[in-house]
């Protein structure tokens, strides 16, 4: 006989997409602070839960180590299982790189994102939104997710890493199609891998002001096979959650009566609606993962070696012992997991990018489409089933049609 306390819980289907919140909450009843969970083809993980317990993993890289070749699990893996790509072997990339080597790649990301200047950032967030809007603003409706904000992000992260503006359209076709995983999936890969070594020949041969030379002309010693990996974690890092971001922010900011006045102008409102989607709607769900360096103990729970934890970081954002009032924690406080924690977060300046990309996105919307309004009822949205990212798979909307920028210039 099995009881929920002893039953794994299957980490996919219908609930990931329709109420996450609701089935987190359900297995910190059933389980506690690390719950044991079952991935296809029922291999075992355990997904941390508790707002304590993730800050204790993150924070302790020698016990919970990025390196999956200490994954006891390898012998049972099909060389087909459908979330290699999410969990797989280690790769010459900063995801699986760890100590001292992975603390210098870091350190070369984060400066070359540094060095990119806020106001070039913005004002190619600006340009490529008013592009996308002039391409929609004449039709009266769409879809805000599938014809704008899966359009935007890696438009302007292909501009600061070096690509020509020509070349965005099609790399945002090929992440889009690798995001999806069907039929299009490895020819987009193929797509962005060929890119990436290509403009890293271009820049070692003729170096600019952008993100791919400022890799390049770093003295750390990385080989091009790990800047070109690096630079492609980096684009499809940034693109899918920032797109996911801007649409549920403006989900939020549609059907939430407190963010009506962000739809006449209101600037404080946008923030205040991107702060709280990302404690209460996290792009980024959970996130694989580590691997345990020897037996361990964590929430109450014993952790063999080689074993593989999860990070639930929508669990623990809406984790009851530090959420004892619901709505307390929003409004100005990034205490969120959000974009990670530890030594393997998101790098602040790659945070900062994708903030002023996605308030961008937000706030030209509604300049330029002043009277946007959800096209149906809100109950009828729904969520891509991943459990890793959580996004709308539509955000229909209608508007006043308006000619675009250079029809009336």
């Amino acid at each position: 006989m099995t009881t929920p306390e002893s039953q794994p819980v299957y980490l996919g289907g219908p609930r990931f997409q329709s109420d996450p919140a609701e089935l987190y909450r359900e297995m910190r009843r059933d389980h506690g602070a690390v719950a044991p969970v079952v991935l296809d083809g029922d291999v075992p993980a355990w997904l941390v839960l508790g707002y304590r317990e993730l800050h204790q993993v993150t924070s302790d890289p020698q016990l919970f180590s990025r390196d999956s070749d200490l994954w006891n699990q390898w012998d049972r893996i099909p060389a087909d299982w459908p979330l290699l790509p999410m969990i797989g072997r280690k790769q010459p990339s900063i995801l699986y790189t760890t100590g001292e080597r992975h603390r210098e790649r870091a350190a070369v990301i984060s400066e070359a994102l540094e060095s990119v200047d806020p106001f070039e950032l913005k004002g190619h967030a600006e340009r490529f939104a008013d592009e996308l809007i002039d391409g929609l603003c004449g039709k009266g409706a769409c879809d805000i997710v599938g014809e704008y904000a899966m359009l935007l992000p890696l438009r302007v992260l292909a501009r600061i890493y070096g690509f020509s503006d020509e070349q965005g359209p099609g790399l945002v076709t090929a992440m889009n199609d690798m995001i999806n995983g069907r039929e299009g999936a490895l020819a987009g890969q193929r797509h962005l891998g060929e890119s990436m070594y290509a403009l890293l020949a271009a820049k070692a041969e003729s170096p600019g002001h952008d993100v791919a030379s400022r890799m390049l002309a770093n003295t750390a010693g990385f080989t091009l096979d790990e800047v070109a990996q690096d630079l492609m974690v980096m684009m499809a890092a940034g693109h899918q959650p920032t797109a996911d971001w801007i649409g549920n922010s403006l989900r939020l900011m549609l059907t939430d009566d407190r963010f009506a006045a962000s739809l006449a102008g209101g600037r404080h409102s946008v923030g205040e609606a991107m702060n709280e989607v990302l404690w209460e709607d996290t792009p980024t769900q959970n996130v694989a993962g580590r691997w345990t360096t020897r037996d361990t103990k964590l929430g109450g729970r014993t952790i063999a070696r080689g074993d593989l934890v999860l990070l639930g970081l929508a669990a623990a954002n809406g984790d009851p012992h530090v959420r004892t009032d619901a709505g307390a924690l929003t409004g100005g406080n990034n205490a969120f997991f959000s974009f990670g924690h530890g030594e393997h977060r998101c790098p602040f300046p790659a945070q900062e990018v994708a903030e002023v990309i996605a308030r961008t996105g937000i706030e030209v919307l509604l300049d330029r489409l002043p009277d946007v309004d959800l096209d149906g009822p809100a109950a009828e949205l729904t969520r891509r089933p991943s459990p890793w990212l959580r996004g709308l798979t539509a955000l229909p909307v209608t508007y006043t049609p308006t000619p675009a920028l250079g029809a009336t210039r």
